[in-house]
């Protein structure tokens, strides 16, 4: 006797499981626990096999038969449809996305790169994971991104274009897809206004900072991460995140691996005296940790991604006046408005890569030396910036470290 959904829905579960069926194979198997689910029997090459075809209600009765029909067709042409099934789940979105996960993990991609890989491919999964990628339309990838637009988030809509037309190269490359719908997505989105990271430049207001993070009444290793901050110019989470291995403080040199770093290659930062200093001073006080900065709740992990801008809220400077990866930009401002050093020694300093390939091929010096003395004196013109209420002009503080 062929189901009803009046049926579907009154079926009652017992303490084992039992099934119900409809026409052509169709049954419904009911679970202790109350769940229903829909299976096809049938026969292949001689023996008997089970396909699943989801939970009900999910998957209501006419959808269910429509799902053996097909598959009755996939037996009329020869074809297994559990291992058509498995070949088309293999090729959604959400298993290609799955993959290229992994094989990011396995590229050593930096942690928090992959935290944010996951959070995009979680915003991408309810609307098009099930679809399998050759199936996926430029509009339904559209229909998504505009979600989040309305939202205002238009850099997160960006990158999540991103990430998604990655998914779909990775799948090109593996022979699952032949196109990237995203590609016809360009200058589809609305572009966001960029938004600079806050940072004081000017050098007699960056005093002023100096001199009230020295006063701060915060947690010792906040203060101690605010000054190497500013000495050091790396970015906050390289300096949140490191561990004592990585430092040689008899050589004065810090090296940050490749994993840790945003272009993913190592960086060398020479120490200068007022660091080595801070260091020492942080070394009597660590405990048995590897972190330079752990969190205050455990050791085994480094201090939150929001220490640091806090303990500047808590110092009187706003967003839009100061932020921890401002010291960066402040470094570079008044190491190049100096005139005292070559600007590609600046750049290395800041860790970043030129854009142009071919310079960059040419570029591949570290100007070490030039480094070392040029962050010995930016951390002597920070003492003289900190110390005198009347700055005195960057030219005459090298004169006088000199």
């Amino acid at each position: 006797m062929a189901l009803s959904d009046s049926v579907c829905r009154s079926l009652k579960p017992r303490n084992i499981t039992y099934k119900k069926s409809d026409a052509g194979g169709l049954q419904l198997w009911i679970q202790p626990r109350g769940s229903k689910q829909w299976r096809l029997a049938y026969r292949y090459c001689g023996k008997q096999k089970s396909l699943s075809i989801g939970s009900y209600p999910t998957v209501s009765l006419a959808d269910a038969r429509i799902a053996r029909d097909d598959a009755k067709k996939l037996l009329s042409k020869g074809q297994d449809p559990s291992v058509v099934k498995r070949s088309t789940t293999a090729n959604t979105f959400h298993a290609i996305g799955e993959e290229y996960l992994g094989q990011q993990q396995a590229n050593e991609r930096a942690s928090a790169t992959i935290v944010k890989l996951k959070w995009f491919l979680g915003q991408a999964y309810p609307v098009i994971g099930g679809k399998p990628v050759t199936e996926i339309t430029p509009p339904e990838i559209l229909a998504l991104l505009r979600t989040v637009e309305r939202r205002k988030h238009y850099e997160t809509a960006r990158r999540l274009r991103s990430v998604i037309g990655r998914v779909f190269r990775y799948a090109i490359a593996t022979g699952r897809a032949e196109a990237d719908p995203t590609q016809a997505l360009r200058g589809a989105l609305i572009t966001p206004v960029v938004k600079h990271r806050a940072a004081i430049t000017d050098s007699k207001a960056f005093g002023g900072l100096l001199r009230a993070i020295d006063g701060f009444q915060g947690q010792p290793t906040t203060t101690a991460a605010l000054k190497l901050s500013a000495f050091l110019l790396c970015r906050p989470g390289e300096l949140r995140a490191a561990v004592w291995s990585e430092f040689d403080l008899s050589a004065a040199v810090w090296t940050i691996p490749a994993a840790r770093m945003k272009m993913r290659r190592p960086h060398k930062v020479p120490l200068s005296l007022q660091v080595l200093s801070i260091l020492a001073d942080l070394k009597d006080r660590a405990g048995p940790g590897e972190y330079l900065f752990p969190s205050i709740r455990t050791a085994n992990r480094p201090m939150s991604e929001n220490t640091l801008n806090a303990a500047l809220r808590r110092l009187g400077y706003m967003q839009d006046e100061m932020t921890a990866h401002g010291f960066r930009s402040t470094g570079s401002t008044l190491l190049n408005e100096s005139g005292n050093w070559h600007a590609d020694a600046i750049e290395r300093q800041l860790a970043h890569v030129d854009n142009n390939a071919v310079r960059r091929a040419y570029a591949r010096g570290e100007f070490w030396d030039e480094r070392v003395k040029m962050m010995q004196w930016w951390a002597d013109y920070l003492g003289n910036l900190k110390s005198f209420a009347k700055v005195i002009p960057i030219h005459s503080a090298q004169a006088a470290a000199s």
